[in-house]
């Protein structure tokens, strides 16, 4: 088996990409939490009031050998609405934004020529504004965050958005889900 690689993707709610990407095989680990602001260990409550500037985001450790990273951008891309700013969903807000965290420039230049290929295949009505950044530091979310849904799969709100993404995630990606 080649060395884990890593990917920091922020998409709306954390519950919820953090799910679909656990449906993956190849995917060792998603975890929940913060990337892309400006305060030290931030927490939820901190986070959702828009103090901190960070988008709720899930870390994947995967195994390139068996998904690559263009795998991820593309069940990434499909979950969610990368053309709507600051929200997904009912969840409005920075937190909630749509973010392609790079940990290096080969990263960089894989999601912004997929970006750039989706944008030409009309592929969204309307622009993406999926905003690509290096990955200065992820936080990760406190512990009642993670696993989620797997923990709470008929909680209204895990219902109603989570499921949705898992399924299709089960339904598109049947050849890469276990």
């Amino acid at each position: 088996m080649s060395e884990s690689a890593r990917a920091t993707l922020a998409g709306g709610c954390f519950w919820c990409i953090e799910a679909a990407f656990a449906e993956l095989d190849g995917v060792e680990s998603a975890v929940s939490g913060y990337a892309g602001g400006h305060v030290d260990d931030p927490t939820y409550e901190a986070v959702c009031r828009g103090e901190t500037g960070h988008a709720e985001a899930v870390q994947v450790t995967y195994d390139p050998d068996a998904l690559t990273y263009e795998d991820l951008l593309e069940v990434f891309f499909s979950i969610h609405n990368p053309t709507t700013k600051d929200r997904e969903g009912p969840d409005v807000g920075t937190q909630y934004r749509s973010a392609v965290y790079y940990h290096d420039d080969a990263q960089r230049e894989t999601v912004e020529r997929f970006v750039d290929e989706l944008e030409a295949e009309g592929v969204y009505d309307d622009p993406i504004v999926t905003e690509v950044e290096p990955l200065e530091r992820f936080w990760e979310a406190e512990e009642h965050h993670q696993d989620y849904f797997e923990k709470n799969p008929n909680k209204p709100y895990c219902a109603a958005n989570v499921r949705p993404k898992v399924q299709k995630v089960r339904e598109k990606f049947a050849n890469q889900a276990h």
